[in-house]
Formats: structure tokens, sequence, C-alpha cells
């Protein structure tokens, strides 16, 4: 028995090994909000760093409304593994983004733009109901800003409800006016 045991534990050990050398598979997120939460850094290094900005900034025009980010935020979710599902309303109305994997592993992502002038309320009730409802505790709460008076704004309404230093919190710069090109930096 030990000796089966221990050319068991041996294979195992050297499965592990082989599967890390040759695959990230021990580098993906295996529960919902660890997935969740890594898209939208992604989604946020890409609007802040390979001009995504212009994607949902219009030229001429008033800023992308929060839907149309949203459905931007969607194209990130390709090749998951995760059920998505956008808007899903499950009582007490639609949150943004309900990403899970089973019925106990849910997370939920809701987006706000900085120029809300609801934030700060919203940030303090709006995802709570909606995990209520959802039967889970984990959320993230993406807030997008288009101008330097929004990511003043939004610095202020975090540091006020003590949510500054909270990871599940993302502040995603959308700013037009502060990504020059590297040659110009």
């Amino acid at each position: 028995m030990d000796d089966t045991r221990a050319v068991l534990v041996e294979q195992l050990k050297k499965a592990v090994a082989d599967l890390e050398s040759r695959s990230d598979f021990y580098d993906k997120a295996w529960n919902s909000y660890d997935e969740a939460l890594e898209r939208v850094l992604l989604f946020k290094d890409y609007v802040e760093n390979n001009d995504g900005y212009k994607l949902i900034n219009r030229a001429g025009k008033p800023f992308s409304r929060e839907d149309e980010v949203q459905l931007f935020f969607g194209l990130i979710w390709c090749r998951t593994e995760f059920d998505v599902n956008r808007e899903p309303n499950n009582g007490r109305g639609p949150v943004d983004f309900k990403v899970s994997y089973s019925a106990g592993d849910k997370s939920l992502i809701e987006f706000k733009l900085g120029s809300n002038s609801s934030l700060k309320r919203n940030l303090e009730n709006q995802v709570d109901v909606y995990k209520k409802a959802n039967k889970t505790e984990k959320a993230i709460k993406v807030i997008v800003c288009y101008t330097a008076a929004d990511q003043a704004r939004v610095a202020r309404v975090l540091k006020e409800l003590g949510l500054d230093a909270e990871t599940s919190v993302v502040v995603i710069d959308a700013r037009n006016d502060n990504k020059p090109s590297g040659s110009k930096a």
C-alpha cells in the first residue's frame, strides 16, 4: 500500500510539473471572481495603455454611454469557460454582468461612469442589492473616467466611502487628453 501511494504521489508530482512547464493550466483563474477581475484589469490595461480609450471615446462627440462601454467590455470575454451574462435581472434590477461557473460560484460586475450624478449612492447600495438578488458576496465595481474632473471626483467619493484601497473597485482612465504618443511623452 505504501509503495502504491509513493508511486502515485511521484506520478502526480511529475504530471503537475509537466503541466506547469508546457501550459498555463495552473495560471488560470479557477473561480468567477478571479476570472472577472482578470478580465476587468485586462480591459483597464487595454483602455489606458493600448489606445483602447479611442474605442470608448467618440471623436468630436460626447463620451460613450455606460451601455456602450459594457458592449465593448463584453468583447473581452471570448474563449472563457465561464458563463457570462449581460444585464441579468434576478430581482431588483439588472446587474451589468454576472459571471458564473455554477450556482455556487457567481460574481457580479457593475459599471459606472465617473460623471454619474448618483455615483456615491450607487457605490454604497446598488451592488449590495444585486448581490443579495443573485445570492453571491462577490462583485467588482468598475468606474470609467473621461475627464480630470471625473477622476478627482471619483477619488474623493472613494475616499469618503473608504473604498480607495479596495481591489474590487477598479477605476479606468479613459481620458483622451493625457495619453501622448511615446515620441511626444
